[in-house]
């Protein structure tokens, strides 16, 4: 106890006025460039000496010292402006950095001590084991998408008479109940769609009673594994109300896809199913997202079922659970794989309802009122329902330097070394550790080109949302879809295409000032300055619109890289062997035997062999690709079969325990990071695309 009285009054009395000190001390231009490049060498040296996490922490702490003396001397020093019109837009630049200051502190406050959970055993006495519904809701997805994740979900290793599946049909149709039968799961529809996927789920509720339910959107594949992994921890922790797992996705998202480079980076989603949702789930705030995930009864029926009243029902459900004190947990590990949006127009679409949603929740719901919550989960919750308004400050921040180059418009008072000496300490030093903290899921400039994408279309709804919260409807993204040839979507960049001819326009008209000032009455120093910014927004810019240059995919079925053997069995019964390299549901690619010694056009291919240490598969083949020849691969297309066997290949191909393994990625280099952006620029430019668009994972099917 008197430990920690010392420890509090230290921090009280000597701890925080050194750090108001650093944050407000008054410095000559001069020596707030000296302090500046202290404190960035410090946290550099400190960088290479250790990797240790209260080394992270230090440089952390480093950073927000720095960049709130930069909001301090922003706010103090920078804001006597001569016109009106200057004060409006220099106010509103203010406005953006102050929202961007926030996101960052919430951000690096979720981030810094991230919880790791381990799986929690079930007992080895099976009757103990808890029942579990499991839902697989859909409304407008094809049978096929939906097939594979019903399949696996009977695939999963839990007592047959503990575990009941269920396909959720908002979509009413026969085919789908046809289906269910034929699987032997349940089927549930209802009349009326209301309330969307949350009134789906709650209906469902009303007409099953398993004690937990597991949550699977009908392209979410599980692995075996997935309730044996989850089950536990509610047997151990009775307030526990949810455990979330990651979504992983097996198929490329179209930032990934349409940019040549774009596997060589991590997929959007990775920061969040990564270090945040760990970092939430270090102060009880874990966010459900909707799938791939088990929630107690019991906690539903105490806060009336999902919410219904945002288009985000599962981080709304998830808040109200933790107001009314339940617990929640995040597994990270990937138990279970979806499919990613196809097409840019699809992902704007999706991000476009959640940003809606997280607007709802802000505000119908915000989670710094009302009762229930402790200070870390209002911070948390407050991070992500701030961060879609980031429309807004993303668009300040382009068209800003446009202003001062096309009209004058100086929003910023003050020299520009003054300026400098304390923005440079900002930048390099928020930048660098951001790198540190999350450098594996999240490359630096990633983050500005994923807002870029999405700002011109989120504006709007998150405008109208914040005044009408009950405008608009719920959308579904759909899965499943191809493209059948390669296209230019210039519809869904056409606001980026025109703010990319304001941007070149005002570097053209601010190069033109450089040459000639007394023409132009321009001051040098900010001029160049505010050149720099915009060619720097302009490459930004550029990589956003490349993101709308979409690849061809014409399969309907992702496939995933193997090596394994394989048994070849043509018509006359000859066996031969040889190497897989890829596999789907719908078909396979497999070396050509040397020298293309075999006349398939003659003795053709009947099925193939697939065998590992405990399972042996046979699949019957329709289509192959070439017949004869020299080409390197054989290239197979599978008949449709059974019901039984397509389990049995689903089991094989998706329900593995270790099906699912989470990409790891080189640590983030800023530099490294920039150049790639430019890189991709160029390829697109020339239009290089990538020949294995749909090969992105990595799976050994050996047992």
């Amino acid at each position: 106890m008197k430990h920690h009285l010392f420890v509090s009054l230290f921090l009280i009395f000597v701890a925080l006025p050194i750090l108001i000190l650093m944050v407000v001390a008054p410095m000559s231009t001069h020596n707030q460039f000296i302090y500046g490049i202290t404190m960035i060498t410090a946290c550099f040296v400190a960088h290479f000496m250790s990797k240790k996490h209260f080394v992270s922490l230090g440089i952390l702490l480093v950073a927000v010292i720095s960049s709130t003396r930069y909001m301090f001397f922003r706010i103090t020093q920078t804001l006597d402006f001569p016109s009106w019109i200057d004060m409006f837009f220099g106010y509103l630049l203010l406005f953006a950095e102050i929202y961007i200051y926030i996101v960052l502190l919430l951000s690096f406050f979720q981030l810094s001590w991230a919880l790791k959970r381990k799986i929690v055993p079930l007992p080895k006495d099976t009757s103990l084991w808890p029942t579990v519904d499991v839902y697989i809701p859909t409304y407008n997805e094809s049978l096929d998408v939906v097939k594979d994740t019903v399949l696996a979900a009977q695939c999963m290793e839990y007592p047959r008479d503990k575990m009941k599946i269920y396909i959720l049909d908002d979509g009413k149709r026969k085919e789908f109940a046809s289906f269910a039968t034929e699987a032997n799961v349940g089927y549930i529809t209802r009349t009326k769609n209301d309330h969307a996927k949350a009134g789906n789920l709650n209906h469902a509720m009303k007409l099953t009673d398993g004690e937990l339910i597991a949550i699977f959107d009908c392209d979410h594949i599980a692995t075996k594994i997935f309730l044996q992994s989850t089950v536990g921890a509610f047997l151990k922790d009775s307030k526990l109300s949810l455990v979330q797992t990651p979504h992983h996705f097996y198929s490329p998202d179209p930032i990934q896809r349409n940019l040549y480079l774009g596997r060589d980076i991590p997929a959007e989603n990775d920061l969040f199913y990564g270090p945040i949702q760990r970092g939430n789930d270090n102060w009880n705030a874990t966010f459900f997202c909707g799938s791939c995930a088990v929630i107690r009864r019991k906690a539903l029926d105490e806060i009336g079922g999902f919410a219904v009243e945002t288009v985000t029902e599962d981080a709304h459900t998830a808040l109200r659970l933790q107001r009314k004190g339940w617990k929640t947990a995040y597994l990270d590990h990937i138990l279970a794989g979806g499919l990613a949006t196809e097409r840019l127009v699809l992902h704007l679409q999706q991000r476009n309802r959640w940003a809606r949603g997280m607007v709802q929740i802000f505000r119908l719901d915000n989670p710094l009122l009302g009762k229930g919550l402790t200070l870390a989960q209002r911070l948390c919750y407050l991070s992500a329902t701030m961060y879609f308004f980031f429309a807004i400050p993303v668009l300040i921040f382009l068209f800003t330097p446009v202003l001062y180059l096309l009209f004058g418009v100086s929003i910023v008072h003050g020299s520009v070394e003054l300026l400098l000496s304390y923005a440079i300490p900002h930048l390099i030093l928020s930048i660098f550790a951001s790198s540190r903290l999350y450098g594996k899921y999240r490359y630096s400039f990633w983050g500005p080109i994923y807002d870029l994408v999405l700002s011109f279309h989120l504006v709007l709804p998150t405008v109208v949302t914040l005044f009408s919260p009950h405008h608009g409807s719920f959308n579904v993204t759909d899965k499943g879809d191809t493209v059948d040839k390669a296209y230019f979507d210039a519809r869904s960049v056409r606001p980026h295409l025109i703010a990319w001819g304001i941007l070149f326009l005002s570097i053209v008209i601010g190069s033109l000032k450089l040459f000639i000032p007394n023409y132009f009455d321009a001051q040098l120093e900010p001029t160049i300055l505010n050149i720099g910014w915009t060619v720097f927004n302009l490459i930004l810019l550029t990589a956003a619109i490349c993101v709308a240059r979409e690849t061809a995919n014409k399969r309907k079925t992702v496939r995933l890289y193997v090596e394994t053997p394989v048994n070849i069995y043509q018509e006359s019964g000859h066996c031969s062997r040889t190497l897989m390299r890829d596999l789907s549901m719908t078909g396979c690619r497999v070396d050509n035997f040397e020298n293309g010694e075999l006349n398939l056009s003659e003795d053709p291919i009947s099925h193939i062999e697939i065998r590992t240490d405990k399972h042996t598969f046979c699949v019957p083949v329709e289509r192959i690709i070439p017949a004869f020849g020299k080409d390197e691969f054989i290239h197979m297309r599978f008949l449709d079969v059974d019901i039984d066997s397509r389990r049995e290949f689903v089991r094989l191909l998706f329900s593995r325990a270790d099906t699912w393994v989470r990409p790891e990625y080189k640590q983030d280099n800023p530099f490294r990071s920039f150049i790639t952006i430019l890189g991709c620029i160029k390829d697109s430019l020339r239009g290089k695309r990538r020949q294995d668009n749909i090969h992105i994972a990595v799976v050994d099917i050996n047992e």
